[in-house]
């Protein structure tokens, strides 16, 4: 993190000015203000159909749903109790949904910079009505790719239902485009241009940085390709386990995934709902599986191992700088662990180009995974318990358990949890579960694929 201000916080008010949208250009603008500072954000669209409704009542709403969602990128560097949004108007649903991803949201960049807001903060903005006029949307869903195992799960699934869809990505980089290249199926691919101010300032003393909820912005930004390009469906990946939090800060919960979350899901949903008239729908379809099963499902083709990665190390908001794997960080170790159950043993080593099960200075790493030393990494890994239950199904395995770690972790494994819990956690992990907002006729044309 960048040397920071001390708590108390800030005088100073955050500024969300009145966004503006080019429909000739395909482009919008985003203004803030931090003090004496500004900020503008571009978001680049790709050529729109002579239909486009860029004067729609809804597609003015979600103009400035978006414009107060990016926000959260450059309200961080001071983290004020203040949040000005007066140029805009928002019903009180509306307003729960910003306030909840500027707390719950910023909930992990709070407990970090050890930063006390929750139920602090104030956002001032003029009232509207809630629901919408209804807008004319096609029977076919924009399916946000990010280029791991998650998504493509999504992709496959999606394709065995004969479902029309078309790829999204904003930013796409490596792995996005390889894995898209594969789907025969045109792309909507947004740019994002954040004001290179806030990343600079972000290092300097000062100011404070940490993570912001990705899922949020990217959602919202769907939201508006969905309205313009007439796609009434969002489709994401985010799997059960992404609703475990990390650890209590503040007197909440504080999950890294939050706005991954199951909770967060039918906020989003039911205010795109609303300011949409009915026509927009948003959930993911993976909601009913763990991370242990979505495993399992990836593992039934070879598809895309050559193209694949949810490495966060190695692809940054920035850009990609090495290898699909960087076979260091929790999130290669939880990758790598959920796939050995499924996977032939050479073919995984030839994905991450090392076995990170049989490398000892990944001993401390697994422990954190497993719920077994330290507190669950700061990373989109799925639950504690699954890991475990993962990691004791390979301890018991010939083909893994040979390996540095399980060799290691076996008795560990066995004393802190007892065999009996570890078998029930995965028994459980295999089982679907029933919370999810997925429409029924879609539920039921890929469960039979997914079973």
């Amino acid at each position: 993190m960048a040397s920071a201000p001390t708590d108390p916080v800030s005088d100073e008010s955050f500024v969300i000015e009145a966004p503006r949208f080019d429909p000739a250009a395909a482009e919008a603008r985003f203004g803030y203000r931090l003090g004496a500072l500004r900020f503008v954000e571009e978001l680049k669209f790709p050529a729109l159909p002579t239909a486009a409704p860029t004067d729609h009542p809804a597609f003015a709403r979600l103009l400035a749903l978006t414009a107060a969602t990016l926000g959260v990128s450059y309200f961080k560097l001071k983290a004020p109790l203040s949040i000005d949004a007066s140029a805009l108007g928002f019903s009180d649903a509306q307003r729960d949904l910003i306030l909840d991803i500027y707390e719950n949201g910023l909930g992990e960049f709070y407990a970090r910079n050890d930063l006390h807001r929750f139920g602090k903060l104030q956002l001032v903005a003029a009232a509207s009505d809630g629901t919408g006029a209804p807008i004319a949307l096609t029977d076919r869903a924009l399916t946000l790719v990010g280029g791991g195992k998650d998504s493509l799960v999504t992709i496959s699934l999606l394709e065995a239902a004969g479902a029309d869809f078309s790829p999204f990505a904003v930013n796409p980089k490596g792995p996005i485009f390889e894995s898209v290249t594969r789907l025969n199926r045109v792309p909507v691919f947004v740019r994002r241009l954040i004001d290179p101010e806030v990343v600079r300032l972000s290092t300097e003393p000062g100011y404070y940085n940490g993570h912001v909820p990705a899922t949020a912005i990217n959602s919202m930004i769907a939201a508006m390709a969905a309205v313009l390009f007439g796609y009434r469906r969002i489709v994401l990946s985010n799997e059960r386990s992404a609703s475990e939090g990390n650890l209590e800060f503040d007197g909440r919960l504080v999950n890294h995934q939050y706005s991954k979350s199951y909770r967060f899901e039918k906020l989003m949903r039911a205010v795109l709902a609303d300011v949409t008239g009915g026509a927009l729908d948003y959930f993911s379809l993976l909601r009913p599986y763990s991370e242990a099963r979505i495993g399992a499902l990836f593992a039934r083709t070879a598809r895309f191992d050559d193209v694949f990665s949810s490495c966060n190390r190695n692809f940054t908001i920035e850009r990609n700088k090495g290898p699909l794997w960087c076979g260091e960080c929790p999130k290669c170790h939880f990758v790598f662990l959920v796939l050995a159950p499924w996977m032939d043993k050479d073919r995984l080593i030839a994905i991450f180009r090392h076995d990170l099960l049989d490398q000892p200075e990944n001993l401390d790493s697994y422990r954190q995974l497993t719920g077994l030393a330290g507190q669950k990494p700061w990373e989109c890994v799925g639950e504690i318990l699954e890991a475990a239950a993962s990691l004791w199904r390979l301890v018991r395995s010939e083909e893994w358990a040979g390996g540095a770690v399980p060799r290691a972790l076996k008795s560990e494994l066995e004393s802190f949890y007892g065999a009996d819990k570890l078998d029930a956690a995965w028994a459980a992990s295999m089982r679907d579960g029933n919370d999810h907002l997925i429409p029924r006729d879609l539920f039921e044309a890929v469960n039979a694929h997914a079973a």
